[in-house]
């Protein structure tokens, strides 16, 4: 009878393992305690299901917030596939979050699965939003074409003030991305305090030129809009020769500036903006910075620039010091970029997995 028992426990804990679809995580002590962040991720080039739970980790262990990371799963295998870009599992623990941290690219969801973010945004909460999180949707179909990033050639008579012109990247954060400012895999980025930002609660802790990551400036249309930049992208050359099998391609923190008009003048690459939803009357703050692979969020200076911008959305108290941002166990990262729909219906990735 006991081996049996033992047989049936292994096997529920099997199933709830194969079935688990979200990663959860408490915090207990800490300016955060009580409120709940729901992470989302969903890109198939950042790296965003390595990143996600490695900060969710942090925001609840360091600072006491609640933390649910959602992924894009495969509903026939139940694995992590960012290529499958209509089903994100658990978006419904945002009719209880306090802050949406997003992380998604070019999601086409289902009406069921938008509802969720048109509630929040209604709402008028904060939004946290890291690298592809400017040109997060590119719905085809359904009641929630306007965030869609190509939304300005699906309604070709909208009017360019219209709030939804750019979709839901032009809503909260301005634009979304158009092009590659620095040279894709060449140009690193290292990151400028942005003039008459030093005292910003949001920089607290961070140097200038601190910040750095391997991913390129993002061609963002913001300087002409009411925001606060925080951020401006210094364009780096790297200096060796391109490594392909090297997580950062051979470009280091140590290269030097690019000597032409894409420094002159610097642009944002992380910055403040208020939005409102058009049917609502309630105004939202959103943080966002165009840096944020998983490789990228190795440097703690850009760690603590999203954990500040955390802190500072929600209305807390930025820590004088800057947020404490080490890492709470192990984290691993891989080189970003397609590895195409078979890599990861081969690799198996299980939620789990990423504990």
């Amino acid at each position: 009878m006991k081996k049996v028992c033992l047989v049936f426990l292994l096997l529920l804990c099997s199933l709830s393992a194969e079935n688990l679809k979200w990663l959860s995580y408490e915090g207990k002590s800490g300016p955060g305690v009580g409120k709940h962040i729901v992470l989302i991720s969903g890109d198939e080039e950042y790296r965003s299901e390595e990143a996600l739970p490695m900060m969710a980790k942090i925001l609840a262990e360091h600072h006491g917030f609640k933390c649910t990371v959602l992924f894009a799963i495969d509903p026939k295998t139940g694995f992590i596939n960012p290529y499958i870009n209509d089903n994100i599992p658990g978006l419904k623990f945002l009719e209880d979050a306090d802050l949406m941290f997003i992380a998604t690219r070019w999601r086409m969801l289902p009406d069921n699965q938008m509802k969720y973010f048109d509630d929040y945004l209604l709402s008028g909460k904060p939004v946290v939003g890291i690298r592809t999180s400017n040109h997060a949707f590119r719905n085809k179909k359904g009641s929630y074409l306007h965030y869609s990033q190509d939304y300005k050639n699906l309604a070709p008579d909208i009017d360019p003030k219209d709030p939804w012109f750019r979709g839901f990247g032009g809503l909260l954060f301005g634009d979304y991305y158009h092009k590659h400012h620095g040279k894709h895999k060449v140009e690193s980025t290292r990151g400028k305090i942005a003039p008459g930002a030093e005292k910003h609660p949001v920089l607290n802790g961070i140097k200038d030129g601190e910040i750095w990551g391997a991913t390129d400036v993002y061609g963002c249309r913001v300087t002409h809009l009411p925001i606060t930049p925080l951020v401006l992208g210094q364009v780096l050359k790297r200096q060796g020769p391109f490594q392909k099998n090297v997580k950062d391609f051979g470009m280091k923190p140590t290269d030097v500036p690019v000597q032409n008009e894409k420094n002159s003048p610097m642009i944002p690459v992380s910055w403040l903006k208020k939005y409102k939803h058009p049917k609502s009357s309630k105004e939202g703050i959103a943080f966002h910075t165009s840096m944020g692979s998983s490789t990228d969020l190795e440097n703690a200076a850009l760690r603590r620039l999203v954990v500040n911008g955390v802190y500072h959305t929600l209305g807390l108290t930025v820590p004088t010091e800057g947020a404490k941002v080490d890492y709470v166990g192990e984290y691993k990262t891989t080189q970003f970029g397609f590895w195409g729909k078979k890599f990861w219906d081969d690799l198996k990735l299980k939620v789990e997995d990423l504990k």
